[in-house]
């Protein structure tokens, strides 16, 4: 790619990131076909294009973005735990837990991302597991315990004795 295309195209995803950054993901998507088709936009630009997708709820339009996008920017945590929501979103749970163990082996004590392979966990019905990496971020992050209370992907266990005990609620 020469200079003034490269120059080119970064500026477009910086406008892009603008728009996403202002919830338009519309406006990014537009902005980011400016440039043409995906073989067009840099790993970078892949994944803002995956999250514009994401935010319009095309989850399984955004799959085979971001996975690309991956590929360019191996073990980047928001490009994974873009893939794993809509991997959720998409009835592939099993790749929703292997993107957030994935995003694990990074950031190990990132309480988001033990918080969300939780969820996935749960929703899967890996019990143990699930209460495992709950446990793990509320001891990283005790703000965590307060969205338990209102995440529907914690049903399957609401009624768990082990799962109200550590939510401290007893049985």
């Amino acid at each position: 790619m020469t200079t003034p295309s490269l120059i080119r195209r970064k500026l477009i995803e910086r406008e892009a990131e603008g728009f996403l950054e202002l919830g338009m993901p519309q406006k990014a998507l537009e902005n980011l076909d400016r440039l043409g088709g995906d073989e067009n936009l840099g790993p970078h630009g892949l994944f803002l294009r995956g999250e514009a997708l994401r935010e319009l709820a095309r989850h399984g339009e955004a799959l085979p973005v971001l996975k690309k996008a991956a590929e360019g920017m191996p073990g980047v945590i928001e490009v994974l735990l873009s893939l794993a929501w809509c991997y959720k979103r998409t009835g592939r749970m099993d790749a929703a837990i292997e993107s957030m163990e994935k995003a694990l082996e990074t950031e190990p004590r990132r309480a988001l991302l033990h918080y969300n392979l939780a969820c996935y966990l749960s929703l899967a019905g890996n019990k143990p597991q699930a209460l495992a990496h709950l446990s793990r971020a509320f001891e990283l992050e005790s703000d965590y315990r307060t969205l338990v209370d209102s995440e529907p992907d914690f049903d399957p266990l609401r009624s768990d004795p082990d799962f109200q005990s550590l939510l401290g609620l007893g049985v």
